[in-house]
């Protein structure tokens, strides 16, 4: 049975990859343009393609949540695409900031001397932290946040896909994060 408009949410329901499709063919514009408009002003449009991924897999995990008819389903996926675009500025805004600041930290001296030593102090916290990562998750923190590389930079670097560095990236985040001082820093 092939998927409509008039049966593809009963097909999605049921987890139908051809439902899917469908509804990726008909609902992509709308979504990356909701995903557009929101992440533009970052100016990271890989970031984009992300969100838009993103949006699908949550539409194809949370099908059967959907309550109404196939008019009402353009509403819903359009504010799940609000949402999640939402989301990832505010992760990519957190990260540009910390990004930003540690860039801040081993470049500008500051004429307080002050906030140069609160400074020097959270750049030691965070060299010390990120010496207690494996040899690779060091190499890639050091060429990302140190020598300001590209995550596709890294991968190619390291013989790696981008997907491994972005991979890492999180994991070593999310283990930084542990730390009580580094915490703001990576949340």
């Amino acid at each position: 049975m092939a998927t409509s408009q008039h049966n593809f949410i009963k097909r999605l329901k049921k987890q139908k990859e051809d439902a899917l499709e469908y509804i990726i063919k008909e609902y992509m514009p709308l979504v990356k343009a909701i995903a557009l408009k929101v992440l533009t002003p970052l100016g990271k449009h890989s970031a984009v393609d992300e969100c838009v991924n993103d949006v699908f897999l949550e539409v194809w995990k949370h099908a059967d949540q959907f309550k109404g008819e196939a008019t009402d389903f353009k509403s819903w996926i359009g504010t799940i695409a609000k949402y999640k675009a939402i989301d990832y500025y505010r992760s990519l805004d957190k990260q540009n900031s910390r990004e930003a600041e540690l860039v801040d930290c081993h470049e500008q001296p500051e004429s307080s001397s002050e906030k140069t030593l609160l400074k020097r102090e959270r750049k030691n916290e965070m060299l010390l932290a990120i010496s207690n990562l494996e040899q690779l998750d060091r190499d890639i923190f050091m060429m990302k946040y140190f020598l300001e590389m590209t995550n596709s930079e890294i991968g190619d670097a390291l013989s790696l896909t981008k997907a491994a560095v972005d991979n890492r990236l999180y994991r070593g985040k999310k283990k930084l994060a542990q730390s009580p001082n580094l915490k703001e820093l990576f949340i």
